[in-house]
């Protein structure tokens, strides 16, 4: 555990960074222009990618290039000769940001040991997809947690956070704007502290229910029309614009982009099974457990996005149903 200092520090914070995805790239740019120095940082290894195989870099790496900061790429964090040159750089604390999970040996090594940044209020969403899971859990609130690290993944002492309001017209991507501001700002907060004296650790609290943000699979990607409209609707955009919900239909998996509710006194069959299909006031629409959504834009098998309308007026043959018993 970190023993973080009671008074304030007469010296600037050596930091090395780590992380690798654009939201990662944000908070060092934001640590370069503080008044901390960041004196390394490591990233994800350089990988092939695209139809070509040509080396693409971390957007981490690209911005600690464009900073002009030293780099370690390690394939094994438990490496001899990564721990050697890490440690090299004597630094007094790590900090953490959208980055695989470290082992013992790398964590504990600075003296104030590493600061996580995580997008929910912690001890609820731990996990890889907290932004997603935040919206299709229906939540109207979430957040973002500095944290000590420890062993067990998102579960170390709680440094500070900040809440940020869900709206209803709120998805996964107008949330992670909210949380990347939200994000950067604390994470200074938490080092100003630090360098303060001022940081007090508290243990994540037990909450009941507490709820998890698993990794984004194909198996909890997929609409169940048998759930409520509002479950069906908080997956929806709790999905967009990455990876995007999707359902099975008779001409091959539908991603299924944006949605909306429909009057429940429009007329429209009561006694329908989940994922009926029917066209009604120019406008797509599936029955869920409860009512009836429309399907604002979709992508089909093959086709790039288009409105639920406009791909049923495409179709030879009408679509009925969709999902797993179409």
């Amino acid at each position: 555990m970190a023993d973080f200092p009671t008074s304030p520090l007469k010296r600037t914070l050596r930091i090395v960074f780590f992380g690798t995805p654009e939201f990662a790239t944000v908070c060092l740019d934001s640590l370069v222009e503080s008044q901390h120095e960041v004196i390394g940082v490591v990233t994800a290894p350089d990988r092939r990618s695209g139809r070509g195989q040509k080396i693409q870099q971390s957007a981490v790496k690209s911005a600690a290039v464009a900073h002009g900061l030293p780099c370690l790429q390690p394939a094994n964090l438990k490496t001899p000769e990564f721990n050697e040159a890490l440690a090299a750089w004597e630094a007094d604390v790590y900090v953490v940001v959208a980055f695989r999970m470290l082992p013992r040996i790398v964590w504990e090594a600075p003296q104030f040991g590493t600061i996580n940044l995580h997008a929910s209020l912690l001890p609820q969403l731990r996990g890889a997809a907290p932004i997603q899971w935040a919206i299709m859990h229906g939540l109207n609130e979430s957040g973002v947690s500095t944290f000590s690290l420890q062993h067990a993944i998102d579960t170390g002492d709680v440094l500070l956070q900040s809440k940020v309001t869900i709206e209803e017209s709120d998805n996964a991507g107008t949330l992670y704007e909210k949380l990347l501001i939200h994000g950067k700002a604390l994470l200074l907060k938490t080092l100003d502290s630090l360098l303060a004296g001022e940081l007090m650790p508290q243990p994540q609290l037990s909450v009941k229910p507490r709820l998890e943000a698993p990794k984004l699979c194909r198996e909890n990607t997929l609409i169940n029309w048998h759930e409520t409209t509002d479950n069906v609707l908080n997956k929806i955009r709790g999905l967009y614009p990455i990876p995007k919900s999707w359902t099975p239909s008779p001409i091959g998996d539908i991603k299924v982009l944006k949605a909306h509710s429909i009057d429940p006194t429009v007329a429209l069959p009561r006694d329908a099974q989940p994922g009926t299909v029917e066209v009604i006031r120019d406008a797509l629409v599936v029955r869920c457990s409860d009512g009836w959504i429309g399907i604002d834009e979709l992508i089909p098998p093959g086709k790039g996005r288009m409105s639920g309308i406009a791909w049923s007026n495409g179709l030879q043959t009408p679509v009925t149903q969709i999902g797993d018993q179409a």
